[in-house]
């Protein structure tokens, strides 16, 4: 089976990336992680990547005068090491339409809420105080608009009555751990792709039963 060679994004500790790089280590997984990109040279998550054997490099994207000079490094470093698809993990810097042009549905981001519901910052206090039962996180193809893109997976969280947003968010996360490397599984091995700006699916697949929030107690 010949992987794809992935490249992971990231700005800070990488918590996701660790996700990807421990599922990539299963013989069976079609996807290599080839490459860790830091927009930020201090970020924790370069060192993490080296520590499990994997290239790690910083663009510092201060030292650049505009985005497009940043992101012409960037997509020349891809390049060179031959990147088939690329992977947001906490990657905090707006990329520009030539960028995502140049890697449109091959690039993979994950953002901590059911989307469309609740795209960019504060996801978790918003859910809480919108009163959503159910919020979770998604994995989907990066488009130039935030936390827009055709979807490849998702996964429900509860909200529970007690929810305070750090109690909410380290649950999202744990379930972020798990889709995301679930997600590129799918997009790598081809099970999943885009078709008319939508994502369509090769194969069989384990449905889940419907959940409820609160849970359903004994019928009379």
């Amino acid at each position: 089976m010949s992987k794809k060679r992935i490249a992971i994004l990231i700005s800070g500790r990488g918590s996701n990336m660790q996700a990807l790089i421990e599922a990539a280590r299963a013989p069976d997984y079609p996807a290599e992680i080839a490459l860790v990109i830091s927009n930020r040279p201090q970020a924790p998550g370069l060192e993490l990547a080296r520590a499990a054997g994997v290239q790690a490099v910083a663009i510092d994207h201060r030292q650049y005068t505009t985005r497009p000079a940043f992101e012409a490094r960037l997509h020349q470093t891809l390049v060179d090491a031959r990147i088939d698809l690329i992977c947001n993990a906490g990657f905090m810097r707006l990329l520009t339409g030539g960028f995502v042009d140049r890697w449109l549905d091959r690039h993979l981001n994950i953002h901590p809420s059911l989307l469309p519901a609740f795209p960019g910052l504060d996801t978790h206090q918003r859910a809480i105080d919108e009163g959503v039962r159910f919020t979770g996180c998604t994995v989907h193809f990066l488009r130039l608009e935030m936390d827009t893109g055709p979807i490849v997976a998702q996964a429900a969280v509860e909200v529970r009555t007690d929810d305070t947003a750090d109690t909410l968010a380290a649950r999202v996360l744990e379930a972020e751990h798990q889709l995301y490397p679930h997600a590129l599984r799918l997009v790598a091995s081809g099970k999943a792709r885009v078709e008319n700006h939508a994502v369509v699916y090769d194969g069989p697949f384990n449905h889940q039963p419907t959940q409820y929030s609160p849970g359903r107690g004994p019928t009379a």
